[in-house]
């Protein structure tokens, strides 16, 4: 039988604006976004819409759309950077819910919290999103990311994705390969005006309790298993948390460390001529003994460790003096720590991009979107 998740009542978002309800479509105006975002930072959007069905999404959209009003999506809000000055439009807050499992089938609404729908997917047995346990944010955002961490990427169980197309003026479904995924991208990422995210689908794997051979070497040092093994489903699921909230990737309220959007910046891919031309400039700075990391990314390219340039580009835990700092506990995120800005933030951020070009000639790419703002 499948197993609905019930209907979530109306959520407090924590904003004391004016407001009004259009049916049940709550609307408010001059809304702090901060509160929305896993950074707790940006200015106001003109209008802020909270959407609990896909009619009410889908039925928000085009309203913008006829009228020409910009438009910004927001759903859990961890991969979402906004400018001081906030956003001049619509914001649509996707709060929809919805989790249905059928067999080894997981269809889930855009709104659903991913870590949640995680944990109940290892409640029920099932393998393939185990290791992605603990990424802040809604599942209507991972096949835009294309989310990935431990070994394991959305892209690897996601059979289908239904979204509203804003360019035809209806509902499709698209196939996985029709979203043309590769590493945290996807054909949705690509054309953000395009699609609005409103279900995903999953085929996961009935594995008699036990994972997906564990692919991530520090995943497998962890739980004592060697890469390929596969562990009891909870087990990776608990130790991934933990390896996460080690490194400040678990959301948190009172850890400022949390206070970010997880890794700010992508892992480099480089072709075979770029890396031999940065591991020129590693030998040159670091020494000849000393081995960037080096993971094979397909024909001809290689993919190396941003964290890694990070730090040895001088950017080390905890650095900084003012409200926008490096976490404590991972180079790779970027947080604040009370009382940012969001120019503090990206002023940090391109002193660290700048910092990692000068030494090894990469130029980093942030990972979250950015609206209002730039690096």
């Amino acid at each position: 039988m499948p197993v609905r998740c019930p209907r979530a009542g109306p959520r407090s978002t924590g904003l004391s604006v004016a407001s009004r309800s259009l049916g049940r479509v709550q609307e408010l105006h001059d809304a702090p976004l901060a509160p929305l975002t896993t950074f707790r930072l940006g200015g106001p959007a003109t209008r802020l819409v909270t959407a609990e069905t896909d009619a009410e999404v889908i039925a928000a959209v085009r309203e913008a759309d006829d009228s020409g009003t910009p438009l910004l999506m927001i759903g859990g809000g961890s991969n979402l950077v906004i400018g001081d000055k906030g956003f001049d439009g619509t914001a649509l807050r996707i709060a929809t819910r919805g989790f249905e499992l059928v067999g080894t089938r997981l269809e889930l609404a855009a709104g659903e919290v991913w870590t949640d729908a995680v944990a109940r997917t290892v409640e029920a047995g099932l393998a393939g999103v185990e290791c992605l346990a603990g990424i802040p944010g809604s599942a209507g955002a991972t096949p835009i990311q294309n989310v990935g961490a431990y070994g394991q990427e959305v892209s690897s169980t996601i059979t289908e994705v239904i979204a509203y197309d804003r360019h035809e003026g209806r509902t499709v479904t698209l196939t996985n390969e029709e979203c043309a995924f590769s590493y945290r991208h996807s054909r949705f990422k690509a054309d953000p005006a395009r699609y609005v995210v409103l279900r995903v689908r999953f085929e996961l794997e009935d594995a008699a309790g036990l994972s997906a051979p564990v692919k991530y070497a520090e995943a497998a040092r962890a739980l004592g298993v060697e890469p390929g093994d596969r562990v009891p489903l909870g087990a990776a699921r608990e130790t991934v948390l933990k390896l996460r909230a080690g490194k400040g990737m678990v959301l948190d309220a009172e850890d400022h460390d949390t206070w970010s959007a997880g890794s700010f910046f992508t892992n480099p891919i480089l072709t075979h001529e770029q890396f031999a031309a940065f591991h020129a400039r590693v030998r040159e700075r670091l020494g000849d003994g000393v081995e960037p990391p080096a993971y094979p990314a397909g024909d001809s390219h290689t993919k190396t460790s941003a964290a890694w340039l990070i730090d040895k580009s001088g950017f080390t835990k905890g650095y900084g003096t003012g409200p926008a700092r490096i976490s404590t506990k991972h180079t790779l995120a970027l947080t604040n720590r009370g009382g940012a800005t969001t120019e503090d933030l990206l002023a940090l951020a391109r002193e660290v991009v700048a910092g990692v070009h000068e030494a090894f000639g990469i130029t980093l790419v942030n990972e979250p979107v950015t609206v209002g703002a730039s690096l």
